[in-house]
């Protein structure tokens, strides 16, 4: 299983939200490249980033950002939030992204990421499935839409997508562990590999989520719980690496 340490980009710093609502919001850095670079020295594979005023106002407000997190290290990074159009995405994969996460605009067009997946491959180009209350919500979770994120998940993996970030809103920021109902689920219904999200916040949690790896569950998004010292990484890669040696 791949540790996802994430780093949520607002006004070009480093934040976190609780349940995506922007008066929630605690600042962690001034300098996003450099979180980054020592997420990579304590051993991270994979960085997930947010553009977070992309993700409210539909376009990427924190380019500079990502590009100072792209030169800062050499690991791989996934980038979502605002990435509506073919450009944008060009765009982001350009300056060092080696995917991008499409939510929104997913689930408005159907053929637009048909176009994605022609042009990019599904290597480039992961789904973003956030769920509130078992819907898909969408607007940076401003909106709740009237579309069924299990009906979603199996509709994008039928044209092509094969990983999703699943996100449950309800538990994100809240370090209270994340939906192990809803996330088997969306694996098992989906067919999608699945990168968990919201709520991980301790090894067990982790540990949880390893014994899910066979149905589809391939990775874990770590956010608030890595900044505020609730779980250190190299505690979130050791129970990681436990299932990979049989542990």
């Amino acid at each position: 299983m791949i540790i996802y340490p994430a780093i949520d980009l607002k006004d070009g710093q480093c934040v976190r939200l609780v349940q995506g609502k922007q008066e929630n919001k605690t600042v962690y850095s001034d300098n996003p490249g450099l979180i980054a670079r020592s997420f990579q020295e304590q051993g991270a594979e994979y960085l997930h980033v947010v553009d977070l005023d992309g993700a409210f106002e539909g376009e990427s407000r924190n380019l500079q950002a990502i590009q100072e997190i792209a030169a800062a290290i050499d690991i791989p990074f996934q980038v979502g939030g605002g990435l509506r159009t073919l450009s944008a995405v060009e765009r982001m994969l350009a300056i060092g992204a080696s995917r991008v996460i499409i939510g929104t605009r997913a689930l408005q067009s159907s053929g637009f990421m048909e176009e994605l997946l022609e042009v990019f491959g599904p290597g480039q180009i992961v789904l973003g499935i956030d769920a509130r209350d078992g819907m898909v919500a969408i607007e940076g979770w401003l909106e709740k839409s009237s579309v069924p994120a299990l009906e979603f998940g199996l509709q994008m993996r039928q044209l092509g997508v094969v990983t999703a970030v699943y996100t449950d809103v309800s538990r994100d920021g809240l370090l209270q562990g994340p939906n192990l109902a809803a996330i088997g689920e969306m694996a098992r219904y989906s067919g999608l590999q699945i990168i968990a999200s919201g709520g991980v916040s301790s090894a067990e949690n982790i540990r949880d989520l390893c014994k899910m790896e066979a149905i589809g569950v391939m990775g874990a998004i770590i956010g608030k719980a890595l900044y505020d010292g609730k779980l250190s990484l190299a505690e979130a890669l050791a129970a990681a690496g436990e299932n990979r040696t049989g542990g």
